[in-house]
């Protein structure tokens, strides 16, 4: 079966201007008549059955969520997460000319699938801008639609926003949408008081308020790797980063600092391939003692609205003064659902110490400690277990707890527990992202010791 689609004139003709329309979150268009009707948090969606023929079609029209960052990367995330995830296509999207207008850049694919045994096509036409994103899909397993479902694709107009009007339509997205991420978790976006939106990526953590976006790599052997000449180890971590994404450069500067902490920054004014637009970027990483610094990306419109949202760089800075740069690190922070913990989470610590005579220079022992701590999580049952072993070598001591019992999330950053060293527990919870998985953080909301990260055990 051989279905067009083709969105050149999506953007409303004057044709469709005196139809009866409607608004959905920013897409507003003239619906088919006579079909039924479905409205959900996320999705309004009408569809037409013909039982004698035995075929149907169904148009979906999807609530807005934060951009990736270019109209490609919005349309392959959409095609994943709408269309890979629930039918399956049998081969990869047929993709048909791009469209623009208004601040909205629009890309349509179409791919084969087959539902209850008859061939079918799934249509996606993916809008960007205004650092939003939003989708249309048609799904159907017949052409006798196509002339309705093209009508109503040119009916459909995009809200033209301003810098206001973004970060205020951005701010109203909750953390419990999954419609931005394939991640398998509850939450995938966070929304902080101060405005500042986290959405989990492949790559990185992209945070985003109005037109400022910072993007919070994950470790990356390429771009981490030691270099005792910090200079050298910038200029690496943005060939391996930045590089890739970025056409012509201008103003470029590599400006690290030394000291116990080093500090590695780099900026430019760069051309983004995905849109073509100018942009000012910014690498910084501080490099801590116990070596936990994350290369974070700034991305603003021009080198002055870097300044006004982080400060302006400064020679005399050495390791201070890039307080609110390094903050941004502490963005990559997700909620937890009760579904999430499922599985067995672990964290394992050893350390030693060598002591020696002041006097003779010869040795004077060890003092060496290790632990390894487990939760193990089904549904609201848990297991937990520590081991411990600490002391002077030739006389280490160890010890062991467990507890079993019932868990409850008081809400989405806390967990407790019923049965901790012989009472009740209540810990502040969340998660981190790493590529390809999360980090589980748990802190004794009692004590408030500091946060302990365990990893899940596969």
């Amino acid at each position: 079966m051989k279905y067009t689609i083709c969105i050149f004139v999506f953007f409303a003709s004057v044709a469709n201007a005196f139809a009866q329309t409607e608004t959905f979150d920013l897409t507003t268009y003239t619906p088919p008549s006579g079909w039924g009707k479905e409205t959900k948090e996320n999705v309004v969606t009408y569809s037409n059955v013909n039982k004698n023929k035995k075929t149907w079609c169904q148009i979906g029209i999807y609530r807005s969520t934060v951009s990736k960052g270019s109209l490609q990367l919005n349309f392959e995330s959409e095609w994943q997460e709408l269309i890979v995830k629930t039918y399956k296509p049998t081969t990869k999207p047929e993709l048909v000319p791009t469209a623009s207008e208004n601040g909205w850049d629009a890309q349509g694919g179409v791919a084969p699938f087959t539902f209850n045994g008859s061939q079918s096509i799934a249509m996606l036409v993916t809008m960007s801008g205004f650092s939003r994103c939003t989708s249309i899909v048609i799904l159907t397993n017949t052409e006798d639609y196509q002339a309705e479902t093209q009508t109503f694709l040119e009916s459909v107009t995009m809200k033209k926003m301003d810098a206001q009007q973004t970060t205020e339509q951005t701010t109203k997205e909750q953390p419990s949408s999954n419609h931005v991420s394939n991640s398998g978790f509850a939450f995938s976006t966070t929304n902080f008081d101060d405005g500042w939106i986290s959405t989990m990526q492949e790559d990185w953590v992209q945070v985003v308020k109005g037109a400022v976006k910072v993007l919070i790599h994950y470790p990356s052997k390429s771009a981490d790797a030691y270099n005792s000449v910090v200079l050298d180890g910038l200029k690496n971590a943005w060939n391996v980063l930045v590089a890739p994404r970025y056409s012509s450069a201008s103003n470029f500067e590599f400006k690290p600092t030394g000291g116990w902490e080093s500090i590695e920054f780099a900026e430019a004014d760069m051309t983004e391939i995905a849109t073509g637009k100018t942009v000012h970027v910014v690498l910084f990483k501080k490099n801590y003692n116990n070596g936990s610094g994350k290369y974070v990306e700034f991305i603003t419109p021009d080198k002055q609205s870097f300044e006004q949202e982080f400060g302006a760089y400064q020679e005399n800075m050495a390791g201070a003064g890039f307080e609110k740069m390094e903050n941004m690190a502490s963005y990559n922070k997700f909620a937890v659902g009760a579904a999430d913990l499922n599985g067995t989470w672990t964290n394992n610590f050893s350390g030693m110490i060598q002591y020696v005579n002041a006097n003779t220079g010869y040795d004077a022992g060890a003092d060496t400690h290790s632990s390894s701590e487990t939760f193990a999580f089904s549904g609201s049952i848990y297991h937990w277990e520590i081991s411990v072993a600490n002391g002077m070598v030739g006389n280490i001591k160890f010890q062991n707890a467990k507890s079993t019992g019932n868990l409850s999330l008081p809400n989405n950053w806390q967990i407790h527990f019923s049965d901790l060293e012989r009472k009740p527990k209540t810990y502040n919870a969340f998660f981190s992202c790493i590529k390809g998985a999360r980090i589980l953080w748990l802190e004794d909301s009692a004590y408030h010791t500091g946060y302990t990260a365990y990893g899940k055990k596969e």
